[in-house]
């Protein structure tokens, strides 16, 4: 049985409360659906920045109404103090989902990035504080590594940001090592990599790229690739992001606790080749991307050349191991994608 079974087996039998902030987005509400699937109580918070109800809307169907039961929806503003305690209210798990993605929104306007990533954050970092709860895991970001050209990334060494939402994300876990050193709460930080996976917005001038190249796909537009196509990344499955949630939340070793850990697949993907999987994948319901092809564009300011996360650490102390590889994770999202965006072509 792996660490992950195990937490799982666990959970069935001992119901926690906890809160998952940004929960109407798209790890936020799959995180609430591994959670109400295990029979938790729930709370969400989110002010549908990001976020949209029809995500919620969707997990009350997959898991039924008596799960349902369990949750409740707070909508409220993570920059405000007084919404962020209010939430952590009873609350033993604190899931921090909450933030304002996207590098180059945060070019765009770096003080909006800021108080999301970082005002909104010492809220909830306080907030957990005088709750208080017994674990505060966050979302933390691959843009940390910066410019630092080592691969694959290992979470002691990194670089200079590259964005604004780089600094952000960078400046949490400086928070998150302050809290655990003046106070002692106990905190893990989760690197993302490139997550993808159902609910992803495919939408808007921030989505995502596979989300993004979905519908373009699906409704025969262009899909415009930066650069010349060899920029790689650690793409992960959102699937292998719940288990990392989970297990960071329960981890009961005293050495895994106040750490940062890399969420990924420590393996390599070119745009090229992403396009290629994913039009293969289409192509049987959709013969039109028979001829289709890609549109090359500049490369995106702000952007690192190449990702790959070593991800032995978690691996290490919290048992993390991957469920979902990228052809795996692609085949399953694509189910969704059809359904969801293929009626609207």
């Amino acid at each position: 049985m792996t660490k992950y079974q195990e937490v799982q087996q666990h959970l069935r039998g001992h119901q926690y409360h906890w809160l998952i902030t940004g929960v109407a987005g798209f790890i936020g509400s799959n995180l609430l659906e591994g959670l109400l699937r295990l029979n938790q109580k729930v709370t969400g918070l989110d002010n549908f920045s990001t976020g949209y109800r029809h995500n919620l809307d969707q997990v009350r169907e997959l898991v039924g109404p008596h799960a349902w039961l369990n949750f409740t929806f707070i909508e409220g503003d993570i920059r405000r103090l007084e919404d962020c305690r209010n939430a952590c209210q009873g609350v033993d798990y604190v899931l921090h989902e909450a933030a304002l993605g996207s590098v180059p929104r945060s070019i765009e306007d770096p003080i909006l990035s800021n108080e999301n990533n970082v005002t909104g954050f010492l809220n909830m970092l306080v907030a957990s504080r005088d709750a208080p709860v017994r674990r505060f895991v966050y979302a933390a970001s691959s843009s940390t590594y910066g410019d630092h050209p080592d691969l694959p990334k290992v979470e002691s060494v990194i670089g200079n940001p590259l964005s604004p939402y780089a600094v952000t994300k960078y400046v949490n876990e400086l928070y998150a090592d302050v809290f655990a050193r003046c106070y002692g709460a106990k905190s893990i930080g989760l690197r993302y990599f490139n997550i993808f996976g159902p609910r992803q917005d495919p939408n808007g001038a921030y989505a995502a790229v596979i989300p993004q190249w979905v519908a373009a796909l699906i409704m025969d537009q262009p899909v415009r690739i930066n650069g010349d196509g060899e920029t790689s990344r650690d793409f992960c499955f959102v699937e292998n992001v719940v288990q990392a949630n989970l297990l960071a939340a329960l981890a009961d070793g005293s050495e895994a606790v106040n750490q940062v850990y890399n969420v990924a697949l420590n393996e390599r993907t070119s745009l090229n080749q992403l396009y290629e999987m994913m039009r293969s994948l289409l192509l049987e319901q959709f013969p039109h991307l028979q001829k289709h092809r890609p549109q090359h564009v500049d490369f995106r300011e702000g952007d690192v050349r190449h990702s790959q996360a070593d991800i032995s650490k978690a691996g290490r102390l919290l048992g993390f191991k991957p469920t979902h590889r990228i052809d795996e994770g692609l085949k399953q999202a694509m189910d969704w994608y059809i359904a969801h965006l293929a009626p609207l072509q």
